[in-house]
């Protein structure tokens, strides 16, 4: 039997559209569509589990987001030829996705919940990640799964001043906005991207643009979901509510907490005091109590706490820590710390603390990007790592978690574009977090920045960023410099925001409230550019400009260019030639091919064996020009004359004929030249008749004048 099949067409307005399929695959699934533009098409399914595990009192979602090599008609590479762990590009996206989702799922709804988007066939024309967002929830729209609002997710370019929405990968080469929004109808949830320098007004104008066509997608859905019939929505044990034992709870916590969070105190004093008043509150109840509703006690407490911090904040502009809402934390610098590495940068504000370091490598080092839907190379990557001693924890680790990849690709992308365009390097940095109470990845910008500067890397400008926070009841509002790990779990938004004192670099934001304003956007905006100036101060007072060169001890690279055809000789038979020059120089030489030319990259410590290389590179590829003069020094001495070796490049010998000495009839060789003497000689081409090549001396040489 024929599948019935529901569809909707999205009108891009340019020629493009994007279409919602449903009803043809995976319908055991709770909710299934595919979402196809151009050739590329997106199978994303939901599944929730009818009843929660006992226990669990969080939603326990996962959105999973894979792309098939299939789809690009390509191998996996390596000798495993199945699709593996996910690549961070896979990661990035799952991120993007769950972040827009998770708060729109019913407080208390703890059911296991997994969201699976997988890529079926790809368009290089199509960026696959832009249309992850809009297939989430459209599976959840066709659902009984209890959903509150639809939302959807684009990409925004600008290219030639000209938004442009899911532009292709070309486009966005050109573009100078990258930014990816997600949004429900009413307000925006997510914004995340990089920049090349905008102003906040401009970011504002991209976000109102895509949110535009966010509500097109969204009214799609809306169709989608008439057509199929709207399921009735699940039923679901709801959380044990009991307003007596919150009434206690709130009636004995509240002030205390109030006057802890007023004070202002450091996170582990502040932690201890909390903690201290809720043991006082469970003292209130019995064991027998404790031991039927101890998680209400716990939940109440926790709501308790929230109430009353976020009220301090809004009743009088003080902060956990004392400060105003727009102070930033004291800050401390200082680089060079680390002694055999090529660049390193301590950077500490409040309680938060990154260690950096830069390592330079050729091209050889390149970071390989190899996934269906793109492949190429980073010449420039940012690593994070997060271990558990930095908030005071002892935890296992397991490997780089998928926060780790976000927090290093929005450090990343604030970093990159401010990296020259001619940096000969492949430079690695590496963030290491000491400390962290709140804005870690800006820390590791800010960290990052002063490394690269200390390595000698010539930034074109130097790049601060700051986590901005929001308080908010409906009618008040306070937006929060700077803010504490507290401040955004109790907090509506986490804003961090990057950039140069010229403009915005990347950006990264995440809503939990509806119906964000976009006043209170542009006020974070403003607030924020004058906290990232701040901090852009203290990091010019520590390193003022990127050092000249970079450390005695650091490699040096030189590149050359030379024609194809020499490639081979370099390299030698069987690579002999490359193996010993590297050998006998200590240094490291890397040969890339590229518009039929060889790029040659000479990295190494010693500037005598760099030398060195480069004048065996000279001799390779030295071709003496017709009429042009050249020294020449002798090396060995013939009966018919001299065999001389250019020394602009060693290693090329010529034989200067006898008749090419002298004027003068020279009967013996050695009674013109001998071994050892340097002298010019004139570069006369192929002799017609040896085909070999003519030097001569004495065309250099006055005539003699003739004999009467």
């Amino acid at each position: 039997m024929i599948p019935q099949v529901s569809k909707e067409i999205i009108d891009l307005g340019d020629g493009r559209s994007i279409s919602i399929e449903t009803g043809k695959l995976a319908k055991q699934a709770d909710g299934s569509v595919v979402v196809q533009m151009g050739n590329a098409m997106l199978l994303a399914t939901v599944v929730s589990a009818r009843k929660a595990s006992p226990g669990v009192d969080f939603l326990p979602l996962t959105v999973d987001y894979r792309e098939k090599f299939a789809a690009a008609g390509r191998f996996p590479g390596g000798f495993f030829k199945r699709e593996a762990r996910p690549t961070d590009g896979e990661v990035l996206t799952m991120r993007l996705v769950d972040r827009v989702l998770r708060p729109l799922f019913p407080d208390d709804y703890h059911a296991e919940t997994q969201v699976m988007i997988q890529l079926m066939s790809h368009d290089e024309n199509v960026m696959p990640d832009a249309l992850a967002g809009l297939a989430a929830s459209a599976a959840l729209a066709i659902s009984d799964i209890p959903f509150s609002t639809l939302i959807s997710e684009v990409r925004v370019a600008r290219v030639d001043g000209k938004f442009i929405i899911n532009p292709s990968r070309a486009q966005l080469e050109v573009s100078d906005i990258d930014m990816m929004i997600g949004a429900s109808t009413d307000s925006i949830a997510m914004v995340e991207g990089e920049m090349k320098e905008i102003s906040e007004l401009e970011m504002v104008e991209a976000i109102k643009f895509a949110h535009e066509a966010i509500k097109l997608q969204i009214v799609a859905q809306e169709k989608l979901v008439a057509k199929v019939g709207k399921k009735e929505t699940r039923t679901y044990e709801e959380e044990r509510e009991d307003e007596a034992i919150y009434a206690k709870v709130k009636a004995a916590a509240y002030d205390k907490i109030y006057n802890i969070a007023k004070v202002g105190s450091g996170k582990h004093e502040r932690s201890a005091a909390f903690d201290a008043v809720k043991d006082e509150v469970k003292a209130l109840f019995t064991a027998e109590e404790l031991a039927d509703n101890g998680d209400l006690v716990g939940k109440y407490f926790y709501k308790t706490n929230k109430e009353a911090v976020r009220n301090v904040i809004l009743d009088l502009g003080l902060r956990l820590d004392g400060r105003k809402t727009t102070e930033i934390r004291p800050i401390w610098a200082e680089v060079d710390y680390l002694p055999s590495v090529h660049g390193s940068s301590i950077f500490t504000r409040g309680e938060t603390q990154a260690l950096a370091t830069v390592t330079l490598g050729t091209s050889r080092e390149a970071n390989q990007i190899d996934s269906p839907s793109e492949q190429g190379e980073e010449k420039f990557y940012l690593h994070y790592n997060f271990p558990p001693f930095s908030t005071g924890e002892a935890k296992p680790l397991r490997g780089t978690s998928r926060r780790e990849v976000g927090h290093g690709n929005l450090a990343q992308r604030a970093l990159k574009n401010m990296i020259p365009a001619d940096c000969p390097y492949t430079i690695r940095l590496v963030s290491e977090i000491l400390e962290s109470n709140g804005s870690s990845s800006m820390a590791t910008v800010c960290a990052g920045t002063l490394a690269l500067m200390d390595a000698g890397i010539q930034m074109v400008k130097p790049v601060s960023g700051i986590a901005m926070g929001l308080i908010t009841d409906g009618d008040r509002f306070a937006v929060l410099s700077d803010i504490l790990g507290d401040e955004d779990h109790l907090g509506d938004m986490d804003f961090k925001v990057t950039g140069t004192a010229d403009g915005i670099t990347a950006c990264q934001m995440d809503i939990k409230i509806e119906g964000l304003k976009y006043n209170i956007m542009e006020e974070a905006l403003a607030q924020a550019r004058e906290g990232r100036l701040h901090i852009l101060g203290k990091i010019t007072a520590t390193l003022a400009a990127p050092k000249a060169d970079v450390k005695a001890y650091a490699p040096k690279i030189i590149t050359r260019t030379i024609a194809g055809n020499f490639i081979g000789a370099l390299i030698g038979p069987g690579g002999k030639v490359i193996q010993e020059l590297q050998k006998a120089t200590g240094t490291t030489i890397v040969i890339n091919e590229v518009d039929e030319k060889g790029v040659i990259e000479i990295l190494g410590t010693d500037p005598a064996g760099i030398e060195a290389v480069l004048a065996k590179i000279q001799s390779i590829t030295f071709k003496p020009q017709m009429g042009e003069a050249y020294e020449v020094k002798v090396i060995k001495m013939l009966d018919f004359g001299a065999v001389v070796e250019y020394t602009a490049a060693p290693g090329n010998e010529v034989l200067l004929h006898v008749s090419e000495l002298a004027w003068e009839r020279t009967e013996n060789v050695s009674d013109v030249v001998k071994m050892g003497d340097v002298f010019m000689i004139k570069y006369l081409g192929l002799d017609p008749k040896t085909r070999k090549e003519k030097v001569s001396r004495k065309a250099l040489l006055p005539r003699p004048p003739r004999e009467s």
